[in-house]
C-alpha cells in the first residue's frame, strides 16, 4: 500500500476537506455500517461535481497508472463509486473500460463483469475509498475469475488501516492511494479543520477504530 507523493497526498486532502468530501467531527462521530465510531466519513463521490478537483483526481490517477503498471491493458472500476472514476481514467489512457457489480446481476445475462471479458488481458482496478479491502478485493477476485491478469489497483483515498494492508499483501496486490488518513491530519490541522488538542484522538482512532469511543 503505496502513496503516490507526498505533494501530491497533501494537495488531495486539501481539496477534498475543501469540498467537504472528508469531513472530521471527532467530538461527534460518525456510525459505520459495521457499528464503528469513526471521526471522519469520506465521499470522494463529491469529487465529480466540482470539474477542478475532478480533473486534479483523474489526472493523478492516470500519472500513477502510467507509473507503477505501464504494461496495462484495460481499466476496470469498481461498483458503485469506481466507475466514474474509473470510465474518466480509461478514456483519457485511450484504453477499454469494464466494471466489476458486488453481485451477479438477477437478469438477462446475470453479469458479474459489465463490458467485454478478454481472459489473459492486464487490467488495473480502480477505487474511490479503501477501509478493510474486503469488498475492492473481492472485485480483484472476481476478476482474475473471469480470466484477467490483474496488474494492482489506484485508489484516491485510504484509511490506512493495518488490516488493510495486511489484506492486499496477502491477495498479491498491489495498491496505489493518491492519499491516506495520516498524509491527510497534517493538513486538516494547517487548515484549521481540527486542533492540536483534537489531533491525538483521531490518530487513536486509526490504530483501532473498533473500539475507539467505547
Amino acid at each position: 500500500m503505496e502513496i503516490l507523493d507526498a505533494n501530491v497526498a497533501a494537495e488531495v486532502a486539501d481539496k477534498l476537506l475543501e469540498i467537504q468530501a472528508i469531513r472530521l467531527q471527532p467530538e461527534k462521530p460518525f456510525t459505520w455500517a459495521s457499528g464503528w465510531k469513526s471521526p471522519i466519513y469520506c465521499d470522494n463521490r463529491l469529487s465529480l461535481s466540482f470539474p477542478k478537483v475532478r480533473t486534479m483526481i483523474k489526472e493523478q490517477l492516470v500519472k500513477s497508472i502510467q507509473h507503477y503498471f505501464p504494461t496495462v491493458e484495460a481499466i476496470a472500476g469498481v461498483a458503485t463509486a469506481g466507475i466514474p472514476q474509473g470510465a474518466l481514467l480509461a478514456n483519457d489512457l485511450d484504453l477499454p473500460f469494464i466494471y466489476v457489480r458486488s453481485k451477479a446481476k438477477g437478469h438477462g445475462m446475470e453479469n458479474m463483469i459489465e463490458g467485454k471479458v478478454v481472459p489473459g488481458q492486464k487490467v488495473v482496478v480502480v477505487e474511490d475509498l479503501i477501509s478493510t479491502g474486503g469488498s475492492s478485493l473481492k472485485a480483484t477476485q472476481d476478476l482474475l475469475d473471469a480470466g484477467f491478469e490483474v496488474l494492482g489497483m489506484v485508489a484516491i483515498f485510504s484509511y490506512g488501516f493495518d488490516v488493510a494492508k495486511q489484506n492486499f499483501e496477502n491477495a498479491g496486490v498491489k495498491l496505489i492511494c493518491l492519499c491516506n488518513y495520516e498524509a491527510m491530519l497534517p493538513m486538516a490541522v494547517e487548515r484549521n479543520y481540527i486542533t492540536d488538542d483534537t489531533l491525538e484522538s483521531l490518530s487513536e482512532w486509526r490504530k483501532d477504530p473498533a473500539t475507539w469511543k467505547q
